[in-house]
């Protein structure tokens, strides 16, 4: 009976899409750097190609602090694009809220949502009041540290294997004039760095002790002292490098003037544009080769409310499109990404995703931060770990003080 249903609504759809007029559809996104360029250029393509409509490019640079807000204004001004990508958590809540964000239940019910996406927190990430509002496209990890082989043999050391030894080896890093890590100058580069040693120094069990819990005393413990003093290393070792942008950092690496960047699996896609490989050119640490989980995090596409019955037909038709198994492998394997369904074909993977999907397949796997914390909790500690990279003379346990009291408030 569930088949029959999932068939005869997924009819109901495809009909309604095949008799729509084609539509202009801008679509607005973050994607700028040029491993996301070529991987959002697989949605566009697809749509081109497989339907009426016409893919808009709504790109906005400098990341999803200056796009998020631009988005917003659009919808509340009136003037909504088709689509736009934000990512997996809370961040559309209260667009959801005031009824601007299409209901997508019908494409998903039609599609087979529930039984393809995996895991199914994504999904729910995308879930109010039981109604769905987004369609997810990937999963994408924070807990990554990227290696630049070919500096390490500069410095005349081994590529480490874990945190541990990545503060060993930074010496010999700095004596061969290469930084040892790559940061940028953006405040969520600099939270996103210390959520993952977060997770990697001080544990699973405390990390969701903070960030789903909210227990400010887990903070001040000792674990998280750990990390604290890490960051503060952490900040010492950047020295030298003055970049804005994440893919700017990652580029350090690839040219091989820094040793390592804390950065997610998007970063891939700089290094395969640069035609590097996983394995020769460069290595990867999952957890910082401490903890090998991964955080699902990453991204996913909504519809604002247009009040245009070919309007919807048509974001409902690039809805499912999203989705496909053949757009799914297209997309994540530019931008270094998981796809978000484990029915499709990645044999052609590179070892770093090989080990990302066997993580996922373990179920060694943690919410993203953007799950368990408000728009507004993230933002103040975003702009509490960028004033303590940028201020020598703030200590690590000052920032600790400060980041347990925002946990303590946090909503």
């Amino acid at each position: 009976m569930k088949l029959t249903t999932q068939l005869l609504a997924a009819t109901a759809i495809i009909g309604a899409a095949g008799t729509a007029q084609a539509v202009e559809m801008e679509v607005m996104h973050w994607w700028t750097s040029g491993g996301e360029a070529a991987a959002v250029g697989k949605f566009a393509e697809a749509l081109n190609e497989r339907t009426e409509h016409t893919w808009i490019d709504g790109a906005i640079a400098g990341g999803g602090d200056t796009a998020r807000p631009v988005m917003v204004s659009r919808i509340i001004g009136g003037d909504p694009p088709a689509a736009f990508q934000f990512n997996h958590g809370r961040q559309a809540e209260e667009l959801i809220e005031a009824g601007l964000m299409l209901d997508l239940t019908d494409v998903a019910e039609a599609e087979g949502w529930k039984d393809i996406v995996n895991p199914s927190s994504l999904l729910d990430a995308c879930t109010y009041e039981g109604r769905i509002y987004c369609a997810p496209v990937n999963i994408h990890s924070w807990q990554w540290m990227w290696l630049s082989n070919d500096a390490y043999e500069q410095a005349g050391v081994e590529v480490p294997t874990n945190w541990s030894e990545f503060m060993e080896t930074a010496p010999a890093l700095r004596e061969a004039g290469i930084v040892p890590l790559a940061m940028g100058g953006q405040s969520w580069q600099q939270s996103g760095a210390f959520g993952v040693m977060a997770i990697a120094l001080a544990g699973e069990e405390a990390w969701l002790a903070v960030n789903r819990d909210k227990d400010a005393d887990v903070v001040m413990g000792p674990e998280y002292t750990r990390v604290f003093e890490a960051f503060g290393a952490a900040r010492e070792l950047a020295e030298g490098l003055d970049v804005q942008d994440w893919n700017q950092a990652t580029n350090a690496v690839i040219e091989d003037t820094a040793g390592a960047q804390i950065m997610g699996d998007w970063a891939q896609g700089e290094f395969a544009v640069a035609g590097e490989v996983a394995g020769e050119d460069y290595s990867c640490l999952a957890g910082l080769g401490e903890t090998g989980v991964l955080s699902t995090g990453g991204d996913a596409f909504y519809f604002p409310v247009t009040g245009d019955p070919e309007v919807e037909a048509a974001q409902k038709e690039l809805a499912a499109l999203l989705l496909s198994p053949e757009v799914q492998v297209a997309f994540n394997s530019a931008k270094g990404s998981l796809p978000i369904r484990g029915d499709v074909d990645l044999t052609s993977v590179n070892e770093c995703t090989e080990v990302g999907l066997q993580l996922l397949a373990d179920g060694k796997t943690l919410p993203d931060g953007n799950m368990l914390l408000s728009p507004d909790t993230t933002t103040q500690t975003n702009d509490l770990m960028t004033e303590f990279w940028n201020t020598p003379s703030m200590t690590p346990a000052e920032v600790q003080e400060r980041y347990a009291e925002i946990i303590r408030n946090a909503d």
